[in-house]
């Protein structure tokens, strides 16, 4: 029998995760590069929204580092997405409910909506089941629909710890390092039959599995890289942020 909880209660909670995420993560060290310093969705020199694409293990990372800079993602209706998608919203990101069995099309053309709004786009291609690093079709959809370009943004974790899921989920040990890397964007034409739907798919895939290799390769070895910049996980923001974007919190 399942339990109902208070949106209240679901709204509490997400807000002392996000406090505990922003602690927990703050103490990795964590760092990325850019192909490009205006590919960074918190750089000054971005100047156009961008749909940045990972594998769904990695969701931890840019959870904690892409909140408060105009990024939206989807989140499941399911109750049990409840906490999570509150605990989005604390960290800084616009919110639709939604999947691809339960309210997919409508938090679809809300997708699209707030893409054309100036606002970065952040999807994982082969959530939410799987099968595990294989794009989905849908994606290069989306962006061919938007004409908004796709950022292959590769992340690895120094020895994580894996759950037993379908995409082997990655949790990082604490003091650990964690790499991320913002690829090259890849266009993707207007108007695109499926054949060439699924052509695309497997060049944006092939980029992003290169992309993820690498940086997985980058947090193992721990090597300073050209160019390298540290991640902010700053608790005192988060704070500062919370109070500006949920006074009634």
């Amino acid at each position: 029998m399942r339990i109902f909880i208070p949106r209240t209660v679901n709204r509490f909670l997400g807000l002392l995760g996000s406090a505990f995420y922003y602690r927990y993560m703050s103490t990795l060290d964590a760092r990325y590069w850019a192909a490009d310093p205006a590919l960074d969705p918190k750089s000054f020199w971005v100047d156009q929204p961008y749909i940045y694409v990972f594998w769904h293990e990695y969701i931890l990372l840019p959870v904690s580092y892409f909140g408060n800079c105009k990024v939206a993602t989807i989140t499941s209706e399911h109750q049990d997405a409840e906490i999570i998608t509150h605990l989005s919203e604390f960290m800084g990101f616009k919110i639709f409910r939604g999947s691809s069995t339960r309210g997919g099309t409508k938090a679809l053309r809300n997708m699209l909506k707030i893409g054309k709004s100036g606002y970065h786009l952040t999807m994982m291609p082969d959530g939410p089941q799987g099968p595990r690093r294989k794009m989905s079709v849908g994606t290069i959809y989306m962006a061919s629909k938007l004409q908004i370009p796709l950022i292959p943004t590769g992340m690895g974790f120094h020895r994580p710890w894996r759950a037993t899921s379908w995409d082997k989920f990655a949790i990082p040990r604490p003091f650990s390092r964690a790499r991320l890397i913002f690829s090259p964007p890849i266009h993707i034409p207007k108007n695109l039959k499926h054949e060439e739907l699924e052509d695309y798919a497997k060049i944006v895939e092939e980029a992003l599995m290169a992309s993820t290799q690498e940086a997985e390769a980058w947090a193992a070895s721990g090597n300073f890289r050209e160019g390298e910049m540290e991640m902010n996980h700053s608790p005192k923001h988060l704070r500062k942020e919370m109070i500006y974007h949920y006074p009634d919190a």
